[in-house]
């Protein structure tokens, strides 16, 4: 497989051991992860040539996040230095009916102070067939908005297939701009487009048609969300494939998980999938992200593969605390094959 680059900010992830809550903490536990770090890690793991670009402090925490990229198996040659911080976040896990809490403290970061022209981007894109940003870069600040506008520009121009997750965060588009201008044209530059109906909704005003989803819960149908799917490729025509996670919360502990992919002809539904006891759903959009990405190329003819393969992975991902997705090919492929038996392999 070719060379696939993502961009985007990792940080320094700090969680209460277990389910306790922030005001019982006397201790963090210490993850390093972000939504382009998470997918480049997934892909590592499956085999595939990756770098991540981001810029990081000149520091002993910067150097931590490095090295957690680097014991993974993904490239780092083209991560740039500045800045005095690397940017954290605190998670309380949430449990049954109580819902996971996290508090940003990103203002200010390295990538929060990149600049357009700090990157050379054509050298990034050297031998690259994918890149991949999401919709938490541009939120972080206006300097990581040109940066990622700069990066889809060339990678357009060098025939580099591009792909975004639209990964909405409300706490993070606080520097003074709507964000639907700014997503709209880095949207427009895109080949594969992943979102669900909430990052659909914010960044663009679309809606399902006939489905309130504040009301939904547990029942998640895909046929409501090809409405989703025919509304982006009409608005963004670059686009060959728009895919929707859909996630039926019953509990913090208990989700439902499935996907659909539209290929401006025909939707593709997967199976859904009953996890019951979630471990950390944190990333779990980015181990999507990471399968599909893998899918995509290994299965270029089998788009109904690519999408099982990516919910499958993902569904795995909830079993693995930390940000990223750890599990195998052979594990997702042993789970799409219908193994869910959890059986200890001796």
């Amino acid at each position: 497989m070719k060379k696939v680059v993502t961009f985007g900010e990792i940080m320094l992830r700090l969680s209460p051991p277990g389910f306790l809550r922030f005001s019982q903490a006397n201790s963090f536990d210490v993850v390093y992860g972000g939504g382009e770090s998470n997918v480049a890690v997934s892909l590592a793991n499956y085999g595939v040539p990756v770098d991540f670009v981001t810029r990081l402090p000149k520091n002993d925490i910067g150097e931590c996040a490095l090295m957690e990229m680097r014991k993974r198996g993904v490239g780092t040659d083209k991560i740039i230095y500045g800045g005095d911080r690397l940017g954290i976040y605190f998670l309380e896990t949430g449990a049954v009916t109580r819902g996971s809490k996290v508090v940003y403290d990103r203002d200010h970061s390295a990538i929060a102070e990149i600049e357009k022209g700090m990157i050379d981007w054509e050298k990034a894109f050297e031998g690259v067939e994918w890149f991949h940003w999401t919709g938490i870069t541009p939120a972080i600040s206006q300097g990581a908005a040109d940066a990622c506008l700069e990066a889809v520009k060339v990678a357009r121009k060098m025939g580099v297939t591009i792909s975004t997750d639209l990964n909405y965060r409300a706490k993070l588009w606080n520097y003074g701009v709507e964000p639907e201008g700014i997503m709209t044209e880095l949207t427009s530059y895109c080949d594969i487009i992943l979102g669900n109906e909430e990052d659909a909704e914010k960044h663009f005003g679309i809606k399902p048609e006939g489905l309130d989803i504040t009301t939904q819960g547990e029942h998640v149908k895909a046929e409501a969300f090809l409405s989703v799917c025919q509304q982006m490729m009409k608005k963004f025509p670059n686009a060959k494939k728009v895919i929707t996670t859909l996630r039926g919360s019953i509990s913090a502990s208990h989700n439902t998980w499935a996907g659909v992919l539209y290929d401006g002809e025909k939707m593709l539904k997967s199976r859904e999938y009953q996890i019951t006891h979630i471990v950390d759903r944190v990333g779990g959009g980015d181990s999507f992200m990471g399968g599909l990405i893998y899918g995509l190329l290994k299965y270029p003819e089998d788009d109904q593969n690519a999408l099982d393969f990516a919910v499958a992975a993902s569904c795995l991902k909830h079993t693995i605390q930390g940000d990223a997705n750890l599990a195998t090919v052979s594990e997702v492929e042993k789970l799409m094959g219908g193994d869910a038996s959890g059986r200890v392999a001796r």
